[in-house]
């Protein structure tokens, strides 16, 4: 069963599940198995999440709006906010991790002196054992999330290719959307549902101490913050 959070005639948001591929690997991925839900219906991907990602994922309804949305997308023009767990201390509690990014071994990547300029701001706090981060990506580069929170020296409890060990999820999530289309403001939130280091001190946490309204955000060229 697919959670559907919203639908319109020219987009749907929908939650993707972690530990399941956007496309297909061997079977059938979320994208394929979204469409054989809801047969009767068009969609065209505008983005995607990672296989351990859980969270928001926004569908065009038809090829129009198909490409406004993945040009929002690309001009970074959608606020997203994402949650994490590590279970390792990070070397700061907030900040900024900025740098290129560029392929590595065994599919990973990495900080870099070349490759695409790679940005992502965060908040965190310590609940019940674990590192939670509230992250605020500006940029949308492959592993992004990943990679920065490994560069700080707390991995994602659960994804194994950056160090973070095994754990019955991937501890990433897609929390909140944001943008802007035709004059009207969109904004969609939906917390995670699943997974054991998700419980409802963590979930206290997120809407009290990492309260977005009473966090200040890091200035960056381009980029002015939204409250969400």
């Amino acid at each position: 069963m697919i959670s559907v959070l919203y639908q319109s005639a020219d987009f749907w948001v929908v939650v993707k599940p972690a530990n399941e591929s956007f496309h297909s690997e061997s079977g059938i991925g979320f994208f394929q198995r979204l469409c054989c839900a809801f047969p009767n219906e068009s969609f065209f991907p505008v983005h995607r999440l990672d296989k351990l990602t859980s969270g928001l994922l926004l569908v065009a309804c038809n090829k129009v709006m198909a490409a406004k949305l993945t040009k929002l997308f690309m001009e970074t023009k959608v606020e997203k906010r994402y949650l994490a767990i590590s279970n390792k201390k990070p070397r700061k509690k907030q900040g900024t991790v900025k740098g290129k990014m560029a392929p590595s071994r065994k599919g990973q990547w990495k900080l870099s002196g070349e490759g695409k300029m790679a940005i992502t701001q965060f908040h965190s706090c310590f609940v019940e054992g674990k590192r939670l981060f509230y992250l605020r990506p500006l940029t949308g580069r492959t592993h992004q999330i990943r990679v920065a929170l490994k560069s700080v020296g707390s991995p994602i409890l659960g994804d194994e290719r950056y160090g973070g060990g095994r754990s019955d999820r991937g501890y990433l999530h897609a929390y909140k959307l944001a943008f802007e289309l035709d004059q009207l403001a969109y904004d969609f939130s939906v917390l995670p549902s699943r997974g054991e280091y998700f419980s409802d001190a963590v979930v206290n946490a997120i809407t009290d101490t990492l309260n977005e309204s009473e966090l200040s955000w890091p200035k960056e060229a381009g980029h002015k913050p939204r409250v969400l």
